[in-house]
């Protein structure tokens, strides 16, 4: 019986032979519609990035506090830099997550014609005094551009669509590379805190490295909350709402959180491939008919992401 997060080798995906993606596509079409998660493996980024990546997180969180707050994301509109301890709140239920976070992506220059025009979302990132940290973060976040262009080849090959429908879609994204430390339990001041509330992903996809400590939970089709174990060598890989939008709902947007049960220090590394801000999200074709016609009204990926990241992030007022 296949797990209900399967894991999926990607390998084939960059060959240059089309006809060797059609496996994986099947794979990764049915991963996507019944859970909405699923492992990757045969991807192209290296252990050692891995690890230089988990030194540079360490080392940013053990700032002292009021250093990190020199880059405090609530005081920027572009949505960079560093977030602290319930500055998101994913469960309106409970309080904000127990959690502190870093977000960088596509960096503009003051001067930049988007930037001029406050265009939302684009702008500068701001970093740490931390050597090598904006070099490194850089050349990774382009790195990952590229991953989530490949699964996305493969999401379009299961869709029988163009293999390249999203290629151009990322051109000046508004991916964003994060990282996220989740104390030990001891600290916790709330009870009602966990590490990150029950939620959806609001954009395309998210490629998540975990750590070894364990903590992120899938909720499935019954209500029930599973493990998503990690696996050495591996990224998660799950569907956001948008890339539920855009399927008209094939594909599904699966509830998950983080509860840190082992009680020790967790180090993660999402990253949430997004697509240039002005791209249009509305059914795929072959995925609406007369009989199941389109279920959303079109809207812009900009448009969409900030509509939820308003009911997220309380700082955000005050930039509308």
């Amino acid at each position: 019986m296949t797990p209900y997060i399967p894991k999926i080798d990607i390998s084939p995906l960059y060959s240059l032979n089309s006809a060797d993606w059609q496996d994986v596509a099947t794979e990764i079409d049915a991963a996507c519609q019944n859970s909405g998660f699923f492992y990757i493996t045969g991807h192209n980024i290296s252990t050692e990035r891995i690890a230089e990546l988990r030194q540079l997180s360490e080392t940013f969180f053990a700032l002292p506090h009021e250093e990190k707050l020199r880059i405090d994301i609530t005081c920027t509109r572009h949505h960079r830099g560093y977030g602290s301890f319930g500055t998101e709140q994913l469960d309106p239920e409970r309080p904000g997550d127990f959690k502190e976070t870093f977000d960088m992506g596509r960096n503009l220059p003051e001067e930049h014609p988007d930037v001029i025009a406050q265009k939302p979302l684009h702008g500068p990132n701001q970093y740490p005094d931390i050597a090598g940290f904006q070099e490194i973060m850089e050349t990774h976040y382009w790195d990952m551009i590229e991953l989530g262009k490949t699964i996305l080849r493969g999401l379009a090959v299961a869709l029988k669509i163009d293999p390249d429908f999203f290629a151009d879609k990322f051109t000046a994204p508004i991916s964003v590379l994060r990282f996220i430390h989740y104390p030990e339990i001891a600290f916790k001041s709330d009870s009602e805190q966990i590490g990150a509330g029950a939620h959806t992903d609001y954009g395309c996809i998210t490629i998540l490295h975990q750590d070894q400590v364990g903590g992120l939970q899938v909720k499935n089709r019954r209500g029930e909350w599973l493990d998503a174990t990690p696996v050495e060598g591996s990224f998660v890989i799950n569907i956001g709402d948008m890339m539920a939008r855009w399927s008209n709902d094939r594909y599904t947007s699966t509830p998950h959180r983080v509860i840190n049960p082992s009680g020790q220090e967790r180090y993660s590394m999402p990253f949430f491939v997004e697509p240039n801000f002005d791209t249009s999200i509305n059914a795929l074709e072959g995925c609406y008919d007369t009989d199941s016609p389109a279920k959303y009204p079109e809207i812009t990926a900009g448009d969409y992401l900030l509509s939820r990241f308003a009911a997220t992030y309380e700082y955000r007022e005050k930039f509308e």
